[in-house]
């Protein structure tokens, strides 16, 4: 971009709300992770959906790339401008008013930057529940989540964030405004174009505000943690729980030992749940919009029927808020905790629930074909099928010689999902990390066709370039 470019950038948002000092920009062109380091010489942070609309509508007309971002909690390079300084990183953060609150149509209207965490607590002060919950929601922000179609641990009962939208507000990239803040659950008017943005991350337009549901507080919310001996226990269980309890059974975790021990080890004032520990965890979650007593009644006879059927080793029950909250946080905190062991490679997969069991064995027995002292640090969301399976770096083995296998033991993970008709994006999304091997292995005709959504949508090229498709 010449000086001349920028300056008519910067017009659109004013001076103050546009970043040009290497300090201002740094937040934005770094992820959490470190893995993808981007350049811009320009953070615009517009305020309004006019603002956006004659940024993009420049954008189009000078051909200037732009890269939406959130939160900047992605985990696959999505919200990142690359290394080339040409690519504008549009910030939604100013973005953050809740529009409305319609208890009767148990919706909540707002805008893209407003936070995962301050929209469940708005939800809850209002009585209402939100149920998408994300490790990272005190950051994350609401458009981020519906632009990488965000899961998390409600998905079981609730859905993606797909299935918590009814509609968006998006600003197109030829400036364009897509007004489709309705609250309609029944709409059979032609395509579902919302849609086509939720879980599009940026690469067709910018979101810019969304209708999103609302559901009844439970009145009893029960937690477990147990101690199971295999997987294959545990999908015995967790079909006995799901046919017991129905929508009722709202989560539904499996852990390895390894991550439970991870988390032991590095986070602070965390205590192993059990007296003893075991090969593999499931962390259960009921909850009733009856009573707190058809809670507690519900899981109390899955696990009678789990103890007897020999499917549950030891388990306890959390008796308090704060016991619950603290084991919940064991689950939450097994991403963190990988890091200080050493590099971890990472697999965001989902496979049919039924070959859960058999998925963990067959990709284990690649892996260590590869690398046989490597450590499985497999947790996940088994209600869904989607597992975080992760591969940690040996204890005496370098951290480069591990990365130098990365991309080996990568492909033969996906290699096993694919054979078992899974996804290697259950929830993260594609990004940068994940483009090309999406472009590789997907259908011909999938990819055709999403290329043509994209040409649509965006002629001039401008949206999120390299990331998808």
């Amino acid at each position: 971009m010449d000086a001349s470019l920028i300056e008519r950038f910067v017009a659109i948002v004013g001076e103050r709300y546009a970043l040009r000092e290497e300090a201002d920009i740094a937040p934005y062109v770094t992820e959490r992770r470190g893995l993808w380091a981007g350049k811009t010489l320009l953070v615009l942070r517009p305020g309004t959906v006019d603002e956006v609309s004659e940024i993009l509508k420049l954008a189009t007309e000078t051909g200037t790339p732009i890269v939406p971002q959130g939160g900047n909690t992605g985990l696959v390079g999505g919200q990142m401008p690359d290394q080339s300084g040409d690519e504008v990183v549009l910030s939604l953060s100013r973005f953050d008013k809740i529009r409305d609150l319609d208890l009767q149509s148990n919706t909540i209207t707002v805008e893209a930057g407003v936070t995962l965490q301050r929209l469940r607590d708005a939800a809850e002060e209002a009585g209402k529940l939100f149920p998408l919950s994300l490790a990272s929601q005190g950051t994350a922000q609401i458009g981020g989540n519906l632009s990488s179609n965000a899961g998390g641990t409600g998905v079981l009962a609730y859905g993606n964030t797909r299935d918590l939208c009814l509609g968006v507000e998006v600003v197109l990239p030829t400036g364009e405004v897509l007004d489709d803040l309705r609250k309609l659950k029944k709409d059979n008017t032609g395509y579902d174009l919302k849609n086509l943005f939720v879980g599009a991350e940026g690469t067709l337009g910018v979101i810019t505000a969304a209708v999103m549901k609302l559901y009844p507080q439970p009145r009893g919310r029960e937690i477990a943690w147990l101690g199971v001996r295999s997987p294959a226990d545990a999908l015995k269980l967790f079909g006995k729980a799901s046919d017991r309890a129905g929508q009722s059974l709202t989560g539904f975790e499996l852990m390895i030992h390894d991550s439970l021990e991870f988390v032991l080890r590095h986070v602070p004032d965390t205590a192993h749940p059990l007296s003893e520990p075991y090969p593999w965890y499931v962390l259960m979650e009921i909850s009733s919009g009856r009573s707190a007593d058809d809670a507690r009644k519900l899981i109390e006879e899955i696990l009678e029927e789990g103890f007897e059927d020999e499917l549950v080793a030891d388990g306890v029950l959390a008796e308090s808020l704060t016991q619950a909250a603290a084991l919940w946080n064991l689950r939450e905190h097994m991403s963190e905790a990988q890091k200080p062991e050493g590099a971890s490679i990472k697999h965001d997969v989902s496979v049919p629930v039924a070959l859960i069991p058999q998925f963990i064995d067959e990709a284990w027995e690649a892996v260590k074909r590869l690398e046989p002292e490597a450590r499985l640090v497999c947790f996940g969301h088994m209600g869904d099928g989607n597992l975080h399976y992760n591969i940690s770096q040996p204890v005496e083995t370098q951290l480069a010689d591990f990365l130098a296998r990365y991309r080996e033991i990568n492909d033969a993970v996906h290699e096993i999902v694919r054979a078992y008709n899974g996804s290697i994006s259950a929830e993260h999304g594609i990004g940068r990390m994940k483009r090309d091997e999406l472009i590789a292995t997907a259908p011909a005709v999938a990819t055709d066709l999403m290329r043509r959504v994209k040409k649509a949508f965006d002629p001039a090229g401008i949206m999120n370039p390299n990331k998808v498709i």
